[in-house]
């Protein structure tokens, strides 16, 4: 903290020494006239004409009379040339006086060095904020993991990978909307804050609403709000929302996480296991210029068809288990120990498969890849509706890549008999309180709702695997974290 201090103070002594030069310094407003790669992309066009930059200043080369600095913008570096006869004495002290990490603004003409950089020779400058505190000299490696979630300016400073990634996130949203929009889908907003949770199995967040005098929960999904659109006539809608789950932290969890949830009538999960695959390998070709993207070492194509295989068939290939030979919990829950696979002997038969899939397919599923047709006690198929051959049978999807889950389907159970049936079943079983009973969406499935087929898929999870990044915090710009002291035990 002293060290600290001591380069503070040293900074405020040079601000003050800059004031005493009586040149501009601090305005409250500067217009940049290009951008840094604007300079770079147009340096035919720009060629000894005069322009006007900006950005934070993140190295000096002094060579006695003369000095190269770096500047970066949202778009780039480029170099600056400052030289003592251009600048004059005054000016060029004034330079002298800047620290790295400074923002500045700087005109100047457009030129090439002998080495080929397109630089500006600075005719004037001005610091426009002052960094107080210097940048960190190291930014990279997993000693600075800690500082660059907890501190993520200075991560976006320092790391051109991770600037990378959010611009690539910020396409792929971009590109997500773009895509539905085409096809006729609208764009909603459903409620944060919901006086029952639902659309999924998860612990949620609580409060409490002082005027109404009630406990409220942050939404877990949006699911169960979509449909009663369908309901109201909206054919085909979605949302990008932010979802909360009072649960754990992975490498593919986090308790505040992004997902994209669309519904559209008169579909079932195989138009929307379509819809899904034409839509991510069109984001993923737009936004990366190719449907082949690496991820871990692996090359992922994402070009359509994806490979669909049934649960009973994934269990079978990657797991050497044949589950028509395993029609009880008993048995299978022996093959899960025999693969030191840990299930509660107290499982239900769908539990057991989830852990099994969990366990022996997720991993290595690298290309994209659909899982359909869940047994309807495996978790998550509360909402999907029935085959129509095999009760037991659920019309369900999960979609994989990379090693990854990353979007849940259906065909959408409109049957509101049934799905009274199964909630309040899955709400009687769950200790946890996990399920509740919504009795306003049955309501309004009572109204009539039109078959449709839906999707979720985790937004953050994509951007991982469209930007070969290995643990979801990598794209989440502010992840949450415990609190500072209790950082070690961190995962």
């Amino acid at each position: 903290m002293a060290e600290r201090d001591d380069l503070r103070s040293a900074r405020e002594r040079k601000l003050e020494e800059l004031a005493s030069l009586h040149l501009p310094y601090l305005p409250n407003t500067y217009g940049p006239t290009r951008s840094a790669e604007d300079v770079k992309q147009a340096y035919e066009t720009l060629e000894g004409a005069s322009v006007r930059v900006a950005g934070r200043l993140m190295s000096v080369r002094l060579m006695g009379k003369a000095a190269f600095a770096h500047i970066q913008d949202a778009s780039g570096r480029l170099q600056l040339y400052f030289k003592l006869d251009v600048l004059g004495d005054t000016k060029f002290a004034y330079f002298k006086l800047l620290d790295l990490g400074d923002i500045v603004g700087a005109e100047g003409t457009v030129f090439k060095t002998r080495t080929g950089e397109v630089s500006i020779q600075v005719h004037d400058c001005v610091l426009l904020s002052k960094a107080y505190l210097p940048l960190p000299e190291k930014f990279h490696g997993l000693a600075d993991v800690e500082m660059r979630y907890r501190q993520r300016y200075l991560d976006l400073i320092s790391n051109e990978e991770t600037r990378q990634i959010f611009q690539r996130r910020s396409s792929i949203v971009t590109a997500v909307r773009t895509y539905l929009d085409s096809r006729g889908f609208m764009e909603v907003e459903t409620p944060i804050l919901q006086p029952l949770y639902g659309g999924a199995a998860a612990n949620p967040f609580m409060t409490h609403y002082e005027v109404l005098h009630a406990d409220v929960y942050l939404r877990i999904a949006t699911e169960l709000y979509l449909k009663r659109l369908l309901v109201g006539g909206f054919d085909r809608v979605y949302e990008i929302s932010k979802d909360f789950r009072n649960e754990g932290f992975s490498r593919k969890h986090s308790p505040e996480f992004s997902m994209l949830e669309l519904y559209q009538a008169y579909a079932d999960y195989h138009d929307i296991m379509a819809l899904t695959e034409d839509m991510i390998s069109t984001v993923g070709h737009h936004v990366l210029g190719s449907c082949q993207i690496p991820y871990g070492g692996e090359e992922i194509d994402l070009t359509p068809p994806w490979r669909r295989l049934t649960i009973l068939e994934a269990v079978k290939e990657f797991g050497g288990i044949d589950l028509d030979d395993h029609p009880g919990t008993d048995l299978l829950v022996e093959e899960a120990h025999k693969r030191d696979i840990q299930v509660d002997p107290s499982s239900s038969r769908g539990e057991v498969i989830e852990e099994l899939v969990s366990e022996l397919v997720e991993p290595r599923l690298v290309q994209p890849t659909f899982l359909h047709d869940y047994p309807i006690d495996f978790p998550g198929s509360l909402l999907a509706k029935r085959k129509s051959d095999n009760p037991e049978v659920t019309e369900r999807f999960e979609v994989y890549l990379g090693g990854l889950e990353i979007g849940n389907g259906f065909t959408e159970l409109n049957d509101p008999e049934d799905q009274r049936k199964r909630m309040e079943a899955a709400a009687s079983q769950d200790g946890s309180s996990r399920q509740q009973v919504d009795r306003d969406f049955l309501t309004a499935l009572e109204y009539g709702m039109p078959p449709a087929g839906g999707v979720g898929l985790g937004i953050d999870r994509m951007v991982m695997v469209l930007t070969n990044a290995h643990h979801i915090r990598e794209t989440i710009l502010f992840p949450l974290l415990r609190p500072r002291e209790e950082h070690h035990a961190e995962p």
